[in-house]
């Protein structure tokens, strides 16, 4: 994987590929096929399956603040780690060298998934290392993005070496990946440079937490997360995100979110407070690990009716109501486009309007024919 412009990971061949790669790249790649979404007792077309869906955060008031949205995920992940469910999880982390971007690492401990906890909105490739992972033979917790768990789901079907050593993925909601360019444009604006940079967060320590940069020099520049991501992320987040089928985690064991309190105008506020997660189990691996994370009473929880996450999470809720029409346009254009069997996308349009379809159908088609990817 390499950064090409103008900040997006991809893809470079580098030696000639076998049948049998081929044929695993092509069953793997979310590019290409998205996993299906599982059965489970119950199902959304937005939503995907579930077995319970609740609101609530980590009992741990210092994880709680560290992570980006109540630290549900945090608390599962140092549950999985002290049951023996798992020795260690592969997930990502600041770079130290460009701290807008990330690298990949491996926890052992609370405090490691303590210190690498909140939210980064920039490109990862949390599979490059799953090859050696697998080799190395021990069980560990994977979290990614949703294209990522579903790539991982899909590598199942052709290594054994998933199902035994990975008993457990999580996942997020995911907004789509913004370029490099789109966090230096962020820096920026805070008055300072993005080479001079020691440190940076997207968000958390708060929620939703202040975007905060650090110079060697130790200047500080912060920018409120309704700015940093409204103003400069949001318009840099890759074409692929935009047609993506599945960004609410549907085949993760659970998949958190921010379990945002809405307005007046129907969208999230994004005043400080106290953090506060969307959690769903969706496997029953998933639902055994969040039980035993209430038991151990890491996580406090109460139950969430499913309309109130359309209410929390009112611009997934569009973006899976319109995915079909963003498809249609691909199609008709000739573009590259996952499958996307199994995922509910036709049930999901019927909630958008005429108006709408056609607006967004038109809007791809005009994207793509601009060259903007």
């Amino acid at each position: 994987m390499e950064t090409a412009a103008p900040g997006y990971s991809r893809p470079r061949q580098v030696a000639p590929l076998n049948i049998v790669t081929e044929q695993t790249i092509e069953t793997a790649c979310p590019g290409a096929t998205i996993a299906p979404w599982q059965d489970a007792p119950h199902r959304h077309p937005s939503w995907g399956p579930w077995y319970q869906t609740l609101s609530g955060h980590s009992s741990d008031e210092t994880i709680r603040h560290a992570a980006s949205s109540g630290g549900a995920l945090s608390a599962l992940l140092i549950v999985a780690l002290e049951t023996g469910l798992v020795e260690r999880v592969l997930h990502v982390m600041a770079d130290p060298d460009h701290p807008t971007r990330n690298i990949m690492t491996w926890s052992e401990s609370a405090s490691d998934i303590i210190e690498n906890a909140g939210s980064r909105y920039a490109a990862s490739s949390p599979l490059a290392l799953i090859e050696n992972a697998l080799q190395d033979g021990r069980k560990f917790a994977f979290v990614g993005k949703p294209c990522d768990v579903s790539a991982l789901r899909q590598l199942a079907r052709t290594d054994d070496r998933v199902a035994s050593q990975v008993p457990i993925m999580l996942s997020f909601f995911c907004g789509g990946v913004p370029s490099h360019a789109g966090a230096d444009r962020i820096v920026t604006a805070m008055g300072l440079k993005p080479n001079d940079l020691v440190e940076f967060r997207y968000r958390g320590n708060g929620w939703p937490g202040m975007t905060r940069a650090v110079t060697a020099g130790g200047h500080v520049g912060e920018m409120r997360y309704a700015d940093s991501w409204g103003r400069y992320l949001s318009s840099e987040v890759q074409f692929r995100c935009k047609i993506c089928p599945d960004s609410v985690g549907g085949v993760a064991d659970i998949a958190c979110a921010d379990a945002w309190y809405g307005g007046e105008s129907g969208y999230p506020q994004f005043e400080e407070q106290a953090g506060r997660s969307l959690i769903m189990t969706r496997t029953s691996v998933g639902e055994a690990l969040l039980n035993r994370a209430i038991q151990m009473r890491a996580l406090v929880t109460e139950p969430l009716g499913i309309a109130n996450v359309d209410l929390m999470q009112p611009a997934q809720a569009r973006r899976k109501r319109l995915v079909a029409a963003r498809l249609m346009a691909s199609a008709i254009l000739g573009q590259p486009r996952p499958q996307t069997r199994g995922l509910d996308i036709g049930t999901a349009s019927r909630a958008a309007s005429w108006k709408e379809q056609w607006q967004n159908f038109a809007g791809t088609a005009r994207r793509i024919m601009m060259g903007l990817r």
